[in-house]
């Protein structure tokens, strides 16, 4: 049985930059173990997984756009939400499949989610994650802020866990201690406002088997809201600032958040696995 694996940095604003995703579209789901030993081998921090059947309830798609059953694998896990594998899926089916349409619809695990063709860009239109304040020196941000050794001035409890911090050259220096870091089953973000961008960001995601991850979408779903509030506006631009680095322009829209950025198309290639039983 061969399977086709498209490799493509999302968020790329440059070669080798960005958050490289596997995009592997499927005739029908295969078993779920071998889906996740599929993402393992591929090493990647995420594998997106897509097929053309929609399961029943997902309802109808919202518009006459393609649409498809989306999921996402990273090297250890399934996980509820990923931007930057959805991004590149969308790459590859506007590309490939759809070339003359200028979006995408996306059933996942978070509902419906889509992305629209803009030029040269792709813009991925997330759900809001909302946050909540919390005491800086609770034992979960304290512990954190530990392992990285920062010194965070504002914490923020919502999907992931958020540090902001003073300066975007903080949140650059920071060096992890995973051997320190605290068992979490979620990210843990750190954050400043940015030199050249409105604000910046790094994501470390161990518990999930992402030491840390290039580049975020739908941590700027958490992300945005919480800048706009801070700086008073509704369109930000972000840079996450790993090693391969990204950036994305960051729209809020009510409870929505727009994500606007690049992506590269890096490899093509084809996987052989064992055919599997009817």
């Amino acid at each position: 049985m061969e399977v086709l694996l498209h490799q493509i940095d999302a968020f790329a604003d440059a070669p080798f930059s960005g958050n490289p995703a596997a995009v592997m579209p499927l005739l029908s789901w295969l078993p779920d173990e071998l889906m996740q030993q599929l993402a393992e081998e591929n090493n990647l921090a995420e594998t997106a997984f897509y097929t053309s059947a929609l399961p029943v309830d997902a309802g109808a798609p919202p518009d006459n756009s393609p649409a498809f059953h989306l999921r996402w694998f990273t090297p250890t896990v399934e996980v509820d939400m990923c931007g930057h594998a959805t991004l590149a899926a969308a790459k590859q089916i506007l590309d490939d499949m759809h070339p003359g349409a200028d979006r995408v619809h996306f059933y996942t695990r978070s509902g419906w989610l889509r992305v629209d063709r803009d030029r040269d860009d792709l813009v991925l239109d997330l759900p809001v994650v909302s946050s909540v304040e919390i005491d800086v020196h609770d034992d979960v941000p304290r512990a954190i802020a530990k392992a990285l050794g920062v010194r965070p001035l504002r914490a923020f409890d919502g999907t992931d866990m958020v540090l902001m911090l003073t300066a975007e050259h903080e949140v650059r220096d920071a060096r992890p201690n995973f051997s320190v870091f605290p068992q979490l089953n979620r990210a843990a973000i750190i954050t400043a406002s940015g030199d050249s961008s409105d604000f910046v960001s790094r994501l470390f995601a161990p518990g999930q088997g992402i030491p840390e991850d290039p580049v975020t979408g739908s941590s700027h779903a958490q992300l945005t809201p919480l800048w706009s509030r801070e700086l008073g506006r509704t369109t930000l631009s972000a840079r996450q600032l790993s090693q391969r680095g990204g950036a994305m322009r960051c729209t809020l829209t009510g409870e929505r958040v727009r994500l606007a950025g690049r992506c590269r198309r890096y490899l093509d290639g084809v996987v052989r696995i064992p055919d599997q039983p009817d």
